[in-house]
């Protein structure tokens, strides 16, 4: 056995928790970087290609691994999922993208975040989690964040404001189909399907507005499908690692990310209530992913004692 075989000791590994919550942050700065790349890719082409551009490149990024793996990866029975996963996704795509070519970057990315308000509606709904009086206080909460953000009656509300709205949304519902894909598929699975049945749905409307981008804008395309790649990976392998709940909390890294890259590259300054607002949906969900940690701890608590006292345990 190698040194690099022993490396790093077992005392040092993070816990599951706390590698969800590493491989999550990671996962952030990654899509920190991807949407600024969005972003520059937009300003010469149609979102709709840059979706399509982002795919086909992560495709290729992931071919040398399948190849290597001899394809063993793809090896499922849930290619129904996959393929409603990537449906969903590319609605989610679109819309994205769309936002990040016409908003400012830190708004679309504050306005995004209802992502776990939303994962948590649908955890409760469709993956049968139960969610008591508190994470429901907790959600509405983020809701009322989303007001201070968007200030209705305030400011003009256009249609363009509710696009990272709404792609949260289908967000939240590709984000749980990764949770219950990854209680039996491993994450590169994951990943791999995503990409390569977007690939060819995304070229379908990408036609419908198609021109040949140029050097510049394919770097930029190439750069977004490799960082959306490697980000999709932590970003499984952290719903992998902890429940959806316990982990989506760190996903609210991509602000400060994000502020700092808009500042640093366009000199953008999200106002005093696009703080506010995003404040209150961070804490709302940091909220909510603590108490279901509690909560889990008790189960599994629970679960020991009642291990530890059953008849069968007396005859170990």
């Amino acid at each position: 056995m190698g040194i690099f075989d022993r490396f790093p000791p077992a005392a040092l590994r993070p816990s599951a928790p706390i590698a969800a919550a590493l491989y999550m942050s990671a996962a952030a700065f990654g899509f920190s970087l991807m949407n600024v790349a969005i972003r520059e890719a937009a300003q010469e082409l149609s979102p709709l290609q840059v979706a399509f551009l982002r795919n086909f490149f992560a495709a290729l990024t992931l071919m040398p691994w399948l190849v290597a793996g001899g394809f063993s990866a793809l090896r499922t029975t849930r290619l129904k999922t996959y393929f409603w996963r990537a449906a969903v996704g590319l609605c989610a795509m679109m819309m994205w993208f769309t936002s990040l070519a016409l908003l400012p970057l830190a708004d679309a990315v504050a306005l995004n975040f209802t992502v776990p308000l939303f994962a948590t509606v649908g955890a409760a709904l469709f993956l049968d989690e139960i969610v008591r009086a508190r994470r429901w206080m907790a959600t509405l909460v983020g809701f009322a964040g989303v007001l201070v953000i968007l200030r209705p009656g305030f400011t003009d509300l256009s249609l363009i404001m509710l696009l990272p709205i709404a792609a949260a949304l289908f967000q939240a519902m590709g984000a749980l189909m990764v949770k219950s894909l990854s209680r039996t598929e491993g994450a590169g699975t994951v990943v791999a399907y995503m990409n390569l049945l977007l690939t060819p749905l995304s070229l379908v409307p990408a036609l419908f507005v198609w021109q040949w981008p140029s050097g510049y804008a394919l770097a930029l395309c190439a750069f977004v499908g490799f960082t959306g790649a490697i980000s999709h990976v932590a970003f499984t392998r952290a719903y992998a690692l902890a429940d959806a709940s316990a982990v989506m909390p760190f996903d609210y890294m991509r602000l400060p990310f994000s502020a700092a890259l808009a500042y640093l590259l366009y000199t953008e300054l999200p106002d005093l209530w696009t703080w506010v607002g995003a404040g209150i949906i961070a804490a709302s969900a940091i909220y909510i992913g603590q108490r279901e940690a509690k909560l889990a701890r008790e189960r599994e608590r629970a679960v020991l004692r009642a291990a530890s006292t059953s008849p069968g345990s007396r005859d170990v």
